[in-house]
């Protein structure tokens, strides 16, 4: 492809049991509308994107639908959650945890929304072209 523009990418699918208040949590944080109708959504905030589908019956409690979102400012995005009146908590539809160095050596925090889908948001590394390296001359 000789284009710079990424065409193949992998979107996460998420159940929701009202598209109205999915919507709504979203855009609290910066989430926008790209696309609605009866049976699908598409929500996108920079180069985000998640979309949902109806699921009535979803049991929050039950849920095992997850994502992985990573991003360049992984602070920004909690920050903007928070700010948006997510608390921070360890159980509890929707909820925070906070960002964090992991175990596994990256900085990444979870959001889990008010259908108990599960958003694992991890800093995105630089790539090593992207890395500033100081060289001795």
């Amino acid at each position: 492809m000789s284009d710079s523009t990424p065409r193949d990418r992998a979107v996460p699918n998420l159940p929701s049991r009202d598209l109205d208040t999915s919507e709504a949590f979203y855009a609290g944080f910066g989430f926008e509308r790209a696309f609605r109708d009866d049976g699908w959504m598409i929500l996108r905030r920079g180069g985000l994107q998640l979309e949902f589908f109806p699921f009535a019956e979803l049991d929050p409690a039950a849920s095992a639908h997850r994502c992985t979102v990573r991003v360049a400012d992984v602070d920004e995005l909690a920050e903007a959650i928070a700010a948006a009146g997510v608390p921070v908590r360890d159980t509890g539809f929707p909820r925070l945890h906070e960002v964090r160095l992991q175990d596994w050596g990256l900085r990444a925090g979870h959001l889990v929304d008010p259908d108990g889908n599960l958003l694992t948001l991890i800093a995105e590394p630089a790539l090593p072209e992207q890395r500033t390296t100081s060289t001795a001359m």
